[in-house]
């Protein structure tokens, strides 16, 4: 573990309550400031002794590797995709395929890291609010570290194969009469009550495992830094880790190119978007963000700001794609390459074909789409959206008709 300290991203006090989620001077958004000198001794190869997946980067986290809790999250594979950049016209695209972890998200990377930290504080509850792949993950984890687990659900708004994960793995399921902002301010008052250990992206450490994943990237492509990286963008703590990670790689000298991060939002669902079209450097929350995307579907996202502090440092972009250019892209990924990505997940996809269509994107670029979940996460979607199965005879001369037609 290296050593850090917990300090306010607005005003840069340091913060030593861990029960805390926001300052206790200003009420700004926390970070951790990791010691990286130690790191600055290695070299990348070093690492490579330990098997790729999170706990690979145990120097640049801020947790002990003695109080990890495991479920060897991580080590998802990077596809080079070159149908989908032929289809879709650019040099170079990869997909980076976070539906494999193990509870089928990107959302292991951060709790493996929460938890971790959760049991090294001693915390008898952890708990979070959720549109799905956060409480699938949180209680699998607590789970697996034997600590009782919350979940705070909006009523009516979790798609069926996330919230089956969370009651599956015993977690006490709560259905919060309101929408997903609703459920995070009441598990806001439970933290600040120190009633739970909040595990929510608002706690500093969970972004501190979701940053492995562009430390993965660059680990499979041998530091050969990609132009962009497209990623969807909810509650955006996810574009911000990644973000953190390249500083982090560029301060202990492994990496001297900076790509451009590019967040992608549902067109019903777009706080963050909208802000960057406008040149603000905060954004207007949604009241009633809707889109087919539920992982996506966030209104008011504690990152918002971290997130355009991302996308401007990096002189990336921020758009909007629609609910039907989300099915389109995730159809295109199945049938194309193989992968089932959840519609949240599409977003990056759809947002690529958008912005080379747009000429954002120059079709020279080597791009990579992070696609956050597993398409069985949300299988109703995926149903909705495909054709039925075909009634056939119990006969050759059918299967032979129905082929040929």
């Amino acid at each position: 573990m290296a050593d850090h300290k917990v300090i306010c991203w607005d005003c840069g006090a340091e913060v030593d309550d861990p029960y805390v989620n926001t300052c206790p001077k200003c009420n700004g958004l926390l970070t951790v400031k990791m010691d990286l000198e130690p790191v600055k001794e290695m070299r990348p190869q070093d690492l490579r002794k330990e098997k790729i997946g999170v706990w690979r980067y145990a120097p640049f986290m801020p947790v002990d590797p003695s109080h990890k809790v495991s479920i060897q999250e991580g080590g998802t594979p990077l596809y080079r995709t070159d149908g989908l950049a032929k289809e879709v016209g650019v040099s170079e695209v990869h997909v980076k395929f976070e539906g494999l972890n193990p509870t089928g998200s990107f959302k292991d990377r951060g709790m493996t890291i929460g938890v971790s930290h959760a049991k090294e504080l001693g915390a008898k509850v952890v708990g979070c609010a959720s549109t799905g792949n956060t409480s699938a993950s949180l209680a699998a984890y607590a789970a697996k570290a034997n600590i009782k687990c919350a979940v705070f659900l909006p009523s009516g708004k979790v798609a069926a194969g996330k919230l089956a994960q969370a009651l599956f793995y015993g977690a006490k399921v709560l259905s919060v009469d309101g929408n997903f902002d609703d459920a995070l301010n009441l598990a806001l008052k439970m933290a600040d009550e120190k009633k739970i250990y909040l595990l929510n992206s608002i706690n500093p450490y969970r972004p501190e495992g979701q940053k492995s994943v562009l430390f993965e990237i660059m680990d499979q492509l041998n530091y050969d830094v990609p132009d962009r990286i497209i990623l969807p963008v909810g509650n955006a703590a996810n574009i911000w880790a990644v973000y953190k990670a390249i500083q982090e790689l560029k301060e202990v000298g492994w990496i001297d190119k900076v790509p451009m991060l590019t967040g992608i939002q549902a067109e019903g669902s777009a706080p963050v978007a909208k802000a960057f079209s406008a040149g603000k450097k905060d954004f207007i929350p949604e009241n009633k963000p809707e889109t087919i995307a539920t992982a996506i579907r966030i209104g008011n996202p504690i990152s918002g700001r971290k997130a355009l502090h991302a996308i401007y440092d990096t002189g990336g972009f921020s758009t909007t794609v629609t609910d039907e250019e989300i099915i389109t892209a995730q159809r295109l990924l199945g049938r194309m390459e193989g992968v089932c990505v959840e519609p949240a997940s599409a977003a990056s996809v759809a947002g690529l074909r958008k912005l080379l269509s747009e000429g954002v994107i120059d079709r020279s670029e080597r791009v990579v789409c992070i696609c956050t979940g597993n398409g069985l996460k949300d299988p109703d979607i995926i149903m909705e959206n495909s054709p039925s199965p075909v009634p056939c005879k119990n006969s050759v001369e059918d299967v032979e008709r129905i082929l040929g037609s």
